[in-house]
């Protein structure tokens, strides 16, 4: 019996039969991934320099799986309903990756007059940021179950409003809604992170890679705004840290109004419900019984743990070895800046190399010099670090994401991968914040949580060398 229209397998993919499929040039984003090129096909236009046709796109082809792999009317009506050009769908994404850090970014340069105004002890303040990060985890295990049932579009959008709830709810005065609205903001941001890989994977199969690090450029490029303002923020509004985290509930609002055409594009392929099935109709993939999908989501997860841990308490770091605020806030901001620089360069390179193992030496390397340093010499050489922090965490985040991609045979896959990667990613990440604050409260200093992370990187190393490996899972 055929139930519906609307396929995603986790991210509201459409079923990915070889209906009208393109194959993958050589060398581009897709190659060593079995079947990407037939999924969410973008017709014959041509292509430009990341993969945008040029002119006008057919839909990603849906197809009635009990129906000997004929296209289905809704299809048809997916056809019809697709806009004439993907430059809509792309400023939807960068808008929305926007999105991705600037809410926890805000937070970190404010954490010491937000545990002033409520009396937070050192472990209580950690939660202002490893709530968040806790609920990334717990967001994500329900995402391609939202996915499925309600479509992709549908769940972006309404996960950028809840982002901006989020946002506002943190504001309120009482430390209740400083902690709820963390968890909702954590949770929204699960679903768009969940979520986005799957989409690039249906919509852009030929250039997954270059997609992948135009919406992670945009996402640090978010958080580096976000950390940089926070304090000007506050003074500029004459409000306080309230009127500075309040501040950024507008952006989702804008992301929200930019992505409601694709909601609306969507209507037109949601009527009937479509299985999903893998390229060429093979039976989908269960990534949770595969090693290689568990080496991805370990170094998803290491390389989230260093770099929550650098959100929640760089700023403070600097600030107790003697540097004034506003500068520790200029030279968090400085970090997130020069992520955007690794997060939009390692996933080309990735997407170019057989195997990724060259890359995960050199952002590890890279994060676990600046952690040295950090421990060894935090003021004086607090630009040097932030730098090699920065290349390093960018790099790693973006060749995270991606490897979620290339070892991934199809949309389906990727959406399932995407899912179980950033559920363990994120609920490991959680702890890093906690754990951090707790050890250095224990201790009087930063050097014990320093190495703990030292470990995390050799660690993050180790597994991520197993899950750069030429294969697919």
């Amino acid at each position: 019996m055929s139930t519906g229209a609307r396929t995603s397998s986790g991210t509201g993919a459409e079923a990915s039969s070889p209906v009208n499929a393109p194959a993958a040039a050589p060398g581009s984003a897709s190659a060593g991934t079995s079947g990407s090129a037939s999924v969410g096909a973008l017709g014959s236009a041509s292509v430009g320099a990341l993969g945008f046709p040029s002119g006008p796109v057919s839909a990603p082809v849906l197809v009635d799986a009990e129906a000997g792999g004929r296209p289905s009317a809704a299809g048809a009506a997916a056809r019809r309903a697709l806009p004439a050009h993907p430059a809509l769908l792309l400023v939807g994404i960068v808008l929305a990756s926007l999105n991705m850090r600037a809410a926890l970014a805000s937070v970190a340069p404010l954490v010491g007059e937000i545990s002033a105004a409520f009396g937070l002890s050192a472990t209580a303040s950690s939660l202002v940021t490893s709530v968040p990060v806790l609920f990334l985890g717990a967001g994500a295990a329900v995402a391609p179950w939202l996915g499925r049932r309600f479509g992709t579009e549908r769940v972006l959008f309404a996960a950028l409003l809840l982002l901006g709830a989020g946002v506002l709810a943190r504001v309120l005065p009482s430390v209740y809604a400083l902690y709820g609205g963390g968890i909702l903001v954590g949770t929204a941001i699960a679903l768009l992170n969940v979520l986005m890989p799957g989409l690039i994977k249906r919509d852009f199969p030929d250039r997954a890679a270059a997609m992948t690090s135009v919406y992670t450029g945009a996402m640090i490029a978010g958080a580096t705004v976000a950390a940089a303002a926070a304090v000007p923020l506050e003074k500029a509004l004459g409000g306080g840290w309230e009127a500075s985290l309040g501040f950024w509930s507008l952006l989702a609002a804008v992301a929200a109004l930019a992505w409601l055409p694709q909601v609306l594009i969507a209507r037109g392929r949601t009527g009937h419900a479509v299985r999903a099935v893998p390229a060429g109709g093979a039976r989908p993939v269960n990534v949770w019984r595969s090693p290689l999908a568990w080496q991805v989501t370990l170094f998803m997860g290491l390389q989230s743990l260093w770099t929550y841990v650098l959100i929640a308490w760089m700023p403070t770091i600097f600030v107790d070895h003697g540097m004034d605020r506003s500068t520790a806030g200029v030279v968090f901001a400085f970090n997130n800046l020069v992520q955007v620089a690794g997060a939009f360069v390692v996933p080309l390179l990735a997407g170019r190399m057989r195997s990724q193992r060259p890359l995960i030496v050199l952002v590890t390397t890279l994060v676990a010099a600046g952690y040295a340093g950090l421990m060894v010499a935090p003021v004086e050489g607090a630009w040097l670090w932030s730098a090699l922090l920065g290349v390093g965490q960018g790099g790693a985040v973006g060749l995270a994401l991606t490897l979620i991609v290339l070892r991934s045979g199809d949309a389906v896959t990727a959406a399932g991968l995407s899912g179980m990667a950033q559920t363990v990613g994120y609920l490991l990440a959680a702890a890093g914040p906690l754990a951090a604050g707790a050890l250095h409260e224990a201790t009087g200093s930063w050097t014990a949580p320093i190495c703990v992370v030292l470990g995390v990187c050799a660690t993050a190393l180790a597994v991520g060398l197993l899950a750069a490996r030429n294969r697919t899972v």
